[in-house]
């Protein structure tokens, strides 16, 4: 990309939960982007690697920062520290007065800078979280280089910190004694329309250089934001009963205790909920209009945050695939606890027999072939679901030896079929979630296959993490056997490599 004309863009923050997002709306749009990490290779499994320049630095470091600087024309920043206290406070100070000036030095022409939603209050009453945003802001602009600072509130969208606590909260606890902040307004924003007035805030003349709060249509209580995020997910009304002797130390336990949110995340996020975090003004629309459709309402963020499980993109939490065009799904660098709780059993074997074959053995599963392992357990599932209103074992497959896609096999149907790589099957037995059953098929290294055996299961409210782990202890006597059984058949059968087509 040496000899590419196009200005550059600088993201920071790239293996976060807006960088990475960002840096594929800018590459879709068709601009140079250079990306600054800390490690590089954490940015190997997204799918625009390929089309970006990779600077490895730290933006604290001012000779990494100044390096990767060079000319570049507009530069992101969406960095933020974990720390606590003064401590936050002084690094996320000086990490910002560093890169402030190496801006400076390297003549960038823009800055655009994605901050929190402060209250109306003296900074001195603020959250040191927030106190350390805001102070953020005020160094950039101090610069003298045109900076649009950009104040959301929570983020909306799949891997948002405050998103997932939400979500937690929601999904496992159908009623709670909770903290006075639960009461406390604020303005939620879908991560679309924040990417959107990131990308455009990036073309306003340079004469255009101060704060704008954004958010949502919608100014709602957390505890309203609960409620809501139940209906969408098809969840019951949850029970809420507020109090207020719970400080804002101890609910950040106890958000640790219901939540996989890391207490350093999850503490400054419970202290900034003590304040409304409401848009103070609306005139970025003057500057950047609503688009033709208005910003997403709450209701609607939601779904699309829940789309990968609703519409079975299971796959998402498997690998580096990510619904494109969909920033509110997951991303590979999004952590571990974001993206909701999905339950798995892996299974991986290697075998003598050739990719077809060990395809053959894996295509003819269900019906009568049955399903190579704990015959009563099957069959005493299937009963279970006929009791309660279900399908049981009933209907079989059409064919004994090759499925298609929408198909029913038992109780599960064929969600996709990529011969002879891939079978995925969704599980329609009744039950508090949903199920898939995944089989992946390879070249082993050394000659012969390999098999990749995945079940998982999305548990909807409580009830269903009880009923995972109720099942659980079953789960010996039928995943293992059935991905070592589905090896032996192959190996055992290679006339069955036919039924691969």
């Amino acid at each position: 990309m040496e000899n590419d004309p196009r200005p550059i863009y600088l993201v920071t923050g790239a293996t976060g939960y807006v960088g990475g997002r960002l840096i594929r709306e800018l590459v879709q749009r068709g601009l140079r982007v250079r990306a600054l990490a800390r490690h590089p290779d954490r940015l190997r499994d997204f799918p625009w690697v390929d089309q970006i320049e990779i600077a490895a630095g730290d933006a604290g470091d001012p000779e990494s920062l100044s390096a990767a600087m060079q000319g570049v024309s507009v530069a992101y920043y969406l960095l933020h520290s974990l720390q606590e206290g003064k401590e936050l406070e002084f690094e996320e100070s000086r990490i910002a007065e560093n890169f402030a000036q190496c801006a400076k030095e390297a003549k960038i022409k823009r800055i655009v800078y994605l901050g929190g939603l402060a209250p109306d209050l003296p900074i001195t009453e603020m959250s040191p979280h927030m106190r350390s945003r805001v102070a953020v802001g005020r160094i950039l602009h101090d610069s003298g280089i045109p900076t649009i600072e950009l104040r959301a509130a929570v983020i909306i969208g799949s891997g948002s910190a405050s998103f997932e606590m939400l979500r937690y909260l929601t999904e496992r606890l159908p009623a709670m004694i909770t903290p006075r902040w639960v009461r406390t307004q604020t303005q939620p924003i879908a991560v679309r329309d924040v990417l959107r007035y990131l990308v455009l805030s990036a073309e306003l003349p340079a004469e255009v250089s101060r704060s704008f709060d954004i958010g949502g249509p919608d100014v709602l209580a957390y505890q309203d934001m609960m409620q809501r995020y139940a209906k969408v997910a098809g969840l019951p009304r949850r029970l809420i009963l507020p109090i207020n002797i719970l400080t804002p130390k101890l609910s950040s336990h106890w958000v640790g205790l219901v939540t996989p949110v890391p207490r350093a995340i999850a503490r400054p996020l419970v202290l900034s909920l003590r304040y409304p975090a409401v848009c103070l003004d609306s005139d970025i629309k003057n500057f950047i209009p609503d688009p033709p459709e208005g910003l997403l309402p709450f209701d609607q963020s939601v779904a699309l945050a829940l789309t990968r499980i609703q519409d079975a993109q299971v796959t998402t939490r498997w690998s580096s695939a990510s619904t494109p065009g969909v920033p509110s799904q997951p991303l590979p660098s999004d952590p571990d606890w974001a993206g909701g709780t999905l339950y798995e059993d892996i299974q991986v074997l290697n075998s003598q027999a050739t990719p077809q074959e060990l395809w053959a053995a894996v295509d003819c599963i269900g019906g009568d072939n049955g399903w190579y392992s704990a015959k009563l357990l099957w069959e005493v599932r299937g009963f279970i679901d006929r009791l309660v209103g279900g399908v049981g074992l009933r209907r079989g497959r059409r064919d004994p030896n090759v499925l298609h896609v929408g198909e029913t096999v038992d109780f599960w149907r064929v969600e996709e079929r990529q011969a002879p790589e891939l079978l995925r099957l969704r599980a329609e037995m009744k039950m508090p979630g949903r199920a898939w059953l995944e089989f992946s098929v390879t070249e082993g290294k050394n000659g012969g296959s390999t098999l990749t055996q995945r079940a998982v299961y999305w548990p909807k409210s409580l009830t269903g993490h009880v009923y995972w782990w109720s099942v659980a202890p079953f789960h010996a006597f039928v995943f293992p056997p059935m991905a070592k059984h589905i090896v032996e058949r192959a190996e055992s059968k290679p006339a069955l490599t036919k039924s691969g087509s």
